[in-house]
């Protein structure tokens, strides 16, 4: 299991606010750490993954228990505070 570097809790916030605060939180992270996101936004699901593959960064886990998604985010090399 990955441990995480840093933790965002973004249940009960809705589109855009969970791809829009792991956007924000992951560009302070240095690439190669490792951010959980927790939310419980159904879109978030493919929205965080989209966002993930477009910006250079990898999702190195994901579970869905009930209606909380779980994300583990890998920091690419890629600059995502453009994005």
């Amino acid at each position: 299991m990955t441990l995480p570097d840093a933790e965002l809790d973004c249940v009960g916030l809705y589109c855009p606010m969970p791809v829009t605060m792991t956007r924000e939180r992951i560009g302070l992270l240095e690439p190669g750490q490792v951010l959980l996101v927790t939310a419980d936004d159904p879109a978030a699901e493919e929205d965080i993954q989209r966002w993930a593959r477009r910006t250079g960064n990898e999702i190195v886990e994901f579970k869905k228990d009930g209606n909380i998604l779980t994300f583990m985010i890998r920091k690419g090399a890629k600059d995502d505070r453009k994005e």
